[in-house]
């Protein structure tokens, strides 16, 4: 059952929309946003809550990347594998972050502290590589800053 806040957020998106249905997204995201993943119980709250079916439901949040229908870490790490990312040292922030954490990519730290997830674009080429921590974009990386910027996470 969709908790007080979450219909509360639901509401004021769907008063922005043509429709209730058209409110999936964002109430996926605010499910998310309090339960962390979407599970097959959120899914069923929200089709309920929006009159869809649970099926509806799962295929938009299926689709959307940033939608985790599995458990992950109190920090998701999205590092950018672009072809810029690529060529200026991706795959040695990787290995440093695997290395650091002890985990590849799309695991969970054996602490639910961290979950490292490949992403296309971060969109700031210049800058790469690069990587997202939650909503904090650090750019210009080496593996050499890896330690210092997971540290701010702890």
């Amino acid at each position: 059952m969709l908790s007080e806040e979450e219909r509360r957020e639901i509401d004021e998106e769907i008063q922005n929309m043509p429709n209730r249905k058209a409110a999936c997204i964002e109430a996926l995201k605010a499910v998310q946003r309090h339960r962390q993943w979407v599970s097959d119980e959120g899914i069923a709250d929200i089709a309920d809550y929006l009159e869809m079916s649970p099926d509806e439901v799962d295929s938009v949040a299926t689709f959307y990347n940033l939608i985790f229908r599995k458990p992950v870490g109190e920090h998701i790490i999205r590092i950018c594998d672009s072809v810029s990312c690529w060529v200026t040292g991706y795959r040695d922030i990787l290995n440093t972050l695997q290395e650091t954490l002890g985990i590849s990519l799309g695991e969970t730290t054996a602490d639910g502290k961290f979950t490292l997830l490949p992403i296309q674009c971060l969109g700031t080429c210049d800058h790469a590589p690069a990587l997202m921590i939650d909503e904090d974009l650090h750019r210009d990386l080496g593996p050499d800053r890896i330690g210092e910027i997971l540290a701010k996470y702890k």
